[in-house]
């Protein structure tokens, strides 16, 4: 077991942020911490790394208790934060080289790690760059080159792809993919679902300081009775055709807008077809016909009544 989290409670005040929380990171995994804003996700990291004290529980990592002063473990372990954390007087290389050398001492060694680091988020064009030149998405690239430079084992990225743009979002992912392809360890967190469905192995989802529900994508959504979202493109649709959907075996809800008819069903059997016959049946002209299954998003908000990024 790579992280093992038992009965951990964080207090602020009147605050209870993390509620007993127990938590399992097993080795290889990409591991998801998914749940909204306020939920308790980077309280949790935090107090994983020591960072922050916690008023009970207990941490191991890599089977020894972790603590402020256990540099024995912390060597294995690469930090990405949300909040960019890099030096602005310092180039993109000399940044990599810095937080690199708080690990590696061999300075040949050094060297290659943080060309490896460089060529991973590719920042070659961007070597002898400043912080305050680059992009957003680029800046996000040199802060987990910065926290992966020294290859460590287990790798903690808190919402890394926050306010970056869509191809940096995709290269960051592929990173971490390739990362764990090479042998790490890696827990993500993120209130972004679609990321967490593309790249997690294993699934936790947080809301008010504890974890809710954990398993793979698929196991999450079989502990749901959400079946798929059916979506037609029909120019006209009679108010009686509506009623009539929604009295149909499996189905949940029923809108119509802006041309397209949206049916959410329950788990069952040929819903998408029941869905169609009775449209034809009805004379409804249809057009396209989209069919998604459940989402992560379906599952939290059956469990909890509320949508994920609430």
């Amino acid at each position: 077991m790579v992280i093992k989290v038992k009965n951990l409670v964080k207090r602020y005040d009147d605050l209870l942020a993390l509620d007993h929380l127990d938590l399992e990171v097993k080795e290889g995994e990409v591991f998801g911490l998914l749940g909204p804003n306020g939920s308790g996700k980077s309280t949790a990291i935090n107090c994983i790394l020591s960072l922050l004290e916690y008023d009970k529980g207990d941490i191991e990592i890599y089977g020894k208790a972790m603590s402020p002063e256990a540099y024995d473990i912390k060597r294995n372990i690469g930090v990405i934060m949300q909040n960019v954390a890099v030096f602005e007087e310092l180039t993109v290389y000399e940044n990599i080289d810095y937080f690199c050398g708080l690990y590696i001492s061999d300075k040949n060694l050094r060297k290659k790690y943080v060309e490896d680091a460089i060529e991973f988020v590719g920042l070659d064009e961007y070597k002898k760059f400043y912080p305050k030149k680059l992009s957003g998405g680029l800046l996000r690239r040199l802060n987990i080159a910065c926290g992966v430079a020294h290859k460590p084992k287990l790798i903690i990225l808190d919402e890394p792809t926050v306010a970056v743009d869509p191809q940096s979002r995709n290269n960051i992912l592929e990173g971490i993919q390739k990362l764990n392809k090479e042998g790490a360890t890696i827990v993500y967190t993120s209130h972004y679902m679609e990321e967490v469905e593309q790249i997690c192995t294993n699934i936790s989802i947080m809301d008010k300081g504890k974890v809710i529900a954990t398993g793979t994508s698929e196991e999450l959504k079989g502990m749901i009775n959400c079946g798929e979202t059916i979506t037609v493109e029909t120019f006209k649709i009679e108010e009686e055709v509506i009623k009539g959907l929604r009295k149909l075996p499996n189905i949940n809800y029923v809108k119509y807008r802006d041309n397209h008819l949206v049916v959410k069903s329950s788990k069952g059997k040929n819903n998408l077809s029941i869905v169609i016959d009775y449209l034809r049946n009805n004379n409804v002209q249809i057009g396209k016909i989209y069919s998604e299954p459940p989402t992560l998003n379906d599952v939290f908000l059956e469990i909890t009544g509320k949508a994920l990024r609430d």
